[in-house]
């Protein structure tokens, strides 16, 4: 299967096909309201300005899996991004990245970019003691580790790159920007 084989549902419950996005360079990130990387939105929100009209999508994927940081209604959730941080992109519905219940999507993604590490420095040092708690085997399994882990995927549809919450943002948009 390829990307756009996958859909997702939007706020409204509607399914919506990746296959509507192919051409366009994709961002699929799973977001949550309440999280340390919630201010992350900014850039998110701040690259969607910037590139959406050269071809750039972003899907955000609110997720509550994570210490229940995503614990608001789909429309909270959107009141709060559009209120905080002025987001235009769409969101989708709040949804599982890990486990039983995870979307399809993100069994895709997971194969296809596995978990490489939180990088260095003290954000990163901070995760690996954090997570490490949680699930001592993270380091060898794809699983999403926390909110705002971030997939690339290109113009023809491959998964390009996959930025941890602990990424710098500058990096993430050097990556976008180089396949526009």
């Amino acid at each position: 299967m390829a990307i756009y084989d996958y859909s997702v549902k939007n706020t409204a419950g509607k399914e919506i096909s990746l296959g509507e996005f192919k051409g366009k360079v994709l961002l699929i990130v799973n977001t949550a309201t309440g999280c340390g990387f919630t201010p992350q939105y900014e850039n998110i929100e701040s690259m969607y300005e910037k590139y959406h009209d050269n071809g750039l999508e972003i899907i955000d994927i609110p997720c509550n899996q994570f210490a229940e940081q995503a614990p608001g209604t789909d429309e909270e959730i959107h009141q709060f991004c559009t209120l905080h941080y002025n987001t235009k992109f769409p969101q989708m519905t709040k949804s599982a990245v890990n486990g039983e219940d995870e979307l399809a999507l993100y069994t895709y993604l997971k194969s296809q970019k596995g978990f490489a590490g939180f990088g260095e420095g003290e954000t990163a040092d901070m995760m690996n003691d954090f997570i490490g708690k949680i699930d001592p085997d993270f380091r060898n399994n794809a699983e999403i580790k926390w909110n705002f882990t971030k997939f690339v995927i290109d113009r023809e549809g491959n998964v390009i790159a996959r930025f941890e919450p602990t990424a710098d943002m500058a990096e993430v948009e050097k990556c976008i920007a180089s396949l526009l």
